[in-house]
C-alpha cells in the first residue's frame, strides 16, 4: 500500500488540535489558578513519598505504586484497541479472534486483581 502526504493530512490536524489543547488549556489554567505559596506547598514530593524521617529502612505504603502499575498496565490495552479497531474490516475473523484473546487475558487480570483486592486505595 503507497502512501501520500494528503493521507496524513488527518493525522497532522489531530495532533496540531492536541497540541492546541493542551497549550490553551495549560495557559488558562495559570490565568485562573490560585497563587498562593506555603511551606506545605513548597516541600519536596515525589511519587506519593514525601521526605524520609528516620530511618531510610523504615517500611512505607506501596500500594500508591501498585494502582501505578496497575493503571498503565490496563492502560496499555487501549494503545492496542486503537489499530484493531481502525483495521477491523481488514483484519477479519482472525483479527477478531485474536483481540478477543488478548481482551480475555486482560479481563481476567483485572478480575484477579479486584479479587485480591489490589485496587482498593483504602484497607
Amino acid at each position: 500500500m503507497q502512501f501520500t502526504q494528503s493521507d496524513f493530512i488527518p493525522i497532522l490536524i489531530q495532533l496540531a488540535l492536541s497540541a492546541g489543547f493542551v497549550a490553551l488549556t495549560i495557559f488558562v489554567s495559570s490565568l485562573l489558578g490560585p497563587k498562593r505559596k506555603s511551606e506545605n506547598k513548597d516541600m519536596n514530593f515525589e511519587c506519593g513519598v514525601s521526605d524520609q524521617i528516620g530511618n531510610a529502612r523504615s517500611p512505607f505504603n506501596v500500594k500508591y505504586f501498585l494502582i501505578a502499575i496497575l493503571f498503565v498496565l490496563f492502560d496499555v490495552e487501549v494503545i492496542f484497541l486503537y489499530p484493531w479497531a481502525v483495521n477491523f474490516v481488514e483484519m477479519g475473523w482472525e483479527g477478531f479472534a485474536k483481540m478477543g484473546i488478548f481482551l480475555f487475558v486482560i479481563v481476567v487480570g483485572l478480575l484477579y486483581e479486584y479479587k485480591r483486592k489490589g485496587l482498593e486505595w483504602d484497607k
